[in-house]
């Protein structure tokens, strides 16, 4: 054992990482963190769990938190947000990418017949609520000047700030955001609705021998708005196995997309904004998706990989927060303790169970004045189911970001059971259980919240990780082998 003089060694963090260097099981504590693949805020678990051969009683093996040299069980956090967990993100994007391009082209128990069903992607846009800065290009790619006169580079901070803010419908803006999900679910009904009568049905006629199946996600705009991006399909009654009728075409499914997004509106009254008409912007835009080796834009693995790519950003993108404005008092999930028992303040409210300060938070000063809008919103009797306080630091949002329809393919948790399946028997070999049949075997377990996030000696070692993995991605994305 190595023995070093820790009084000498200023920062903590390397203190606690020469502490756990020289715990008689580090070769654990790495192994643990190594399994995690970089995750960045780890659920910290403690606890025990037996298993038993429910054909005997026999116990086969007993795991007990405490013994690790962290003294909990730690488990990835699976956040999809790139900007909390960049490690959790990336499958959660891969989970996307093979959930939608199983409905666009066959596999995870989707038949390969799937690619000739009528499909299209489409996008659909918030209104205005007042001029923005824009970067905008002619049809040649050159820099044409905003608004403002002025020609603004890729990373300007003003683009898709108002041009005017005092001017500006940010009440507006903030209502659409809250309402999004209103009106995607009224898209869905009107669509059902339009395509019924592009092919001269009932729509009781039009449920029996078609079914519209889909998968969308929310992409924040750089102004903070909601948009969404969805891949619509066409399918016989029964779903994705069955083609639809003949004269289901992807220019019925395209006219009627665009008239029921032109048709979609919901009404808000209040005395503090009067009557509102929420809608759709006129930027629409949709789109075939061709099969896989064309020489079209939007193919299949295209998409797929299109929306994989947007189901793990949020508000962040657009400069806003990626966590609420405040939590429970930081006696519970709000705090993470370390192993000495020391409690790390809540990053959303540093410890008070408080909202911060708006003049505090780093922020730009549109997204500040949505979030302060949000604020005054969410205090009136009759906004109180949108729950705009709570979800002040998405702008207002706060729907699902990733969804899809029952019959278009398979499902996260459905991809989750294979993983979680097969890291089962990978374990079951690396503890000298590979040859006893799953199906006879029992664990019992107690778990209990601890805490997440890492120690500061931890914090380290799982950064080196993430730095050797990241290495690891790019190396591969060069060509080497």
């Amino acid at each position: 054992m190595v023995i070093l003089d820790l009084r000498h060694v200023a920062s903590p963090a390397v203190r606690d990482l020469l502490h756990l260097v020289n715990h008689p099981d580090f070769d654990s504590a790495q192994q643990q963190i190594e399994r995690l693949g970089g995750c960045t805020e780890p659920i910290r678990l403690t606890g025990h769990s037996t298993t038993v051969d429910t054909t005997t009683g026999e116990v086969l093996r007993t795991y007990v938190s405490s013994e690790e040299p962290t003294g909990s069980l730690l488990t990835a956090c699976g956040n999809r947000r790139a900007s909390r967990c960049p490690a959790c993100s990336r499958l959660y994007a891969a989970d996307t990418y093979h959930l939608i391009r199983a409905g666009l082209s066959g596999g995870k128990t989707v038949p390969d017949t799937v690619r000739t069903h009528p499909r299209v992607f489409a996008t659909l846009t918030p209104p205005s609520f007042g001029p923005v800065h824009n970067r905008l290009t002619t049809p040649g790619g050159n820099i044409r000047s905003c608004r403002c006169r002025k020609l603004h580079g890729p990373t300007d901070a003003l683009i898709g700030t108002p041009l005017n803010p005092a001017t500006y419908d940010y009440k507006g803006a903030v209502l659409f955001n809250a309402h999004a999900s209103a009106l995607w679910a009224r898209f869905t009904t009107y669509l059902r609705r339009e395509i019924a009568a592009g092919l001269g049905m009932t729509q009781k006629a039009a449920h029996a021998v078609l079914r519209v199946s889909f998968a969308k996600v929310a992409e924040y705009q750089q102004r903070g708005l909601v948009h969404f991006h969805a891949v619509i399909r066409l399918d016989g009654p029964d779903g994705n196995s069955q083609p639809p009728p003949p004269d289901a075409t992807v220019a019925v499914l395209t006219d009627a997309v665009r008239a029921a997004a032109a048709r979609v509106r919901v009404t808000v009254e209040s005395d503090a904004v009067g009557e509102r008409e929420l809608g759709w912007g006129e930027q629409l835009d949709v789109r075939e998706i061709t099969a896989f080796g064309t020489d079209a834009e939007f193919t299949d693995q295209a998409v797929a990989a299109y929306v994989a790519k947007y189901a793990t950003k949020s508000a962040d993108a657009s400069g806003a927060l990626d966590r609420a404005l405040f939590c429970r008092p930081c006696q519970g999930r709000g705090a993470t303790l370390l192993p000495h028992g020391t409690p790390l303040p809540c990053t959303a409210c540093g410890g008070t169970g408080q909202a911060r300060p708006l003049s505090r938070l780093a922020v730009a000063r549109h997204v500040r004045q949505m979030i302060r809008t949000c604020w005054e919103l969410g205090r009136l009797p009759e906004f109180a189911h949108l729950k705009l306080r709570k979800w002040a630091h998405m702008l207002g949002f706060r729907g699902h970001f990733s969804t899809k329809s029952r019959s278009y393919s398979t499902t996260l948790g459905a991809l989750r059971d294979v993983r979680r399946t097969w890291r089962t028997e990978q374990a079951r070999t690396h503890v000298g259980l590979p040859d006893l049949d799953p199906t006879i075997t029992l664990v019992v377990g107690h778990w209990d919240y601890l805490g997440s996030g890492y120690s500061p000696g931890a914090a380290l070692l799982a950064a080196h990780v993430r730095h050797r993995r990241e290495l690891e991605r790019q190396f591969a994305a060069e060509g080497g082998y």
